[in-house]
């Protein structure tokens, strides 16, 4: 009676440390885990604010593209896209950032104001990948020895880059790569096509090259 006793006990005491062993197994994968979402290095800091510095090219060629098609349709001079362009980066890449780090930061407390500069850094991704995506459609119309249309040109960086990008998503979502860039690319090329058209409509009512001032 003894001995069966004690090999029950022995039993209940290998399932209880068989217990222990498997519910160190969460505990190791937990660890794993936040090892790589705290990654160290440029490559850690990277994929800290990819998300953020996708976005920001997102709406930077869109928008970028939107005003050299607006500026096309209504048949201005090129100095106008370059003034235009460069006007709208740096005033929306600003407003962008601007509104990424109030939409994170939070109260007054010490504890917040530590947050407050975490929000900051990611207010810096949006500007920066607004400021550096955005310029690819202007290029057409910097780099000199272009021949034939820069517009044609300018549309095809926008729409490579917008495809390139939206497929970047695809790094910290679920959708895979060929989604995330041809959504990109179709409302690029939507955003495109509504600017020209305004910019025609535009020149047609006011008459090209008439000043509106």
């Amino acid at each position: 009676m003894t001995g069966g006793e004690a090999q029950s006990r022995r039993g209940r005491e290998g399932e209880a440390s068989g217990g222990g062993s498997g519910s160190e197994a969460p505990s190791g994968s937990a660890t794993g885990r936040e090892g790589r979402e705290g990654g160290t290095g440029l490559h850690g800091t990277i994929q800290k604010y990819l998300s953020d510095l996708i976005y920001g090219a997102n709406d930077g060629i869109v928008t970028t593209l939107a005003i050299v098609s607006g500026v096309v349709g209504a048949a201005l001079p090129a100095r106008a896209i370059l003034i235009l362009g460069f006007a709208n980066l740096v005033a929306d890449g600003f407003s962008m950032g601007a509104s990424n780090y109030l939409s994170k930061r939070t109260g007054r407390t010490a504890a917040d104001f530590a947050r407050r500069g975490k929000a900051a850094r990611y207010g810096v991704a949006t500007f920066l990948g607004f400021i550096i995506a955005g310029v690819v459609p202007l290029l057409a119309y910097l780099i000199p020895g272009i021949v034939g249309d820069r517009f044609l040109v300018a549309v095809v960086l926008a729409l490579v880059t917008l495809f390139v990008v939206g497929a970047s998503r695809a790094l910290f979502s679920e959708e895979t790569w060929l989604r995330g860039g041809l959504e990109m690319l179709v409302i690029g090329a939507l955003a495109g096509g509504v600017a020209y058209g305004i910019g025609v409509l535009g020149s047609g009512l006011m008459g090209n090259g008439e000043s509106v001032m």
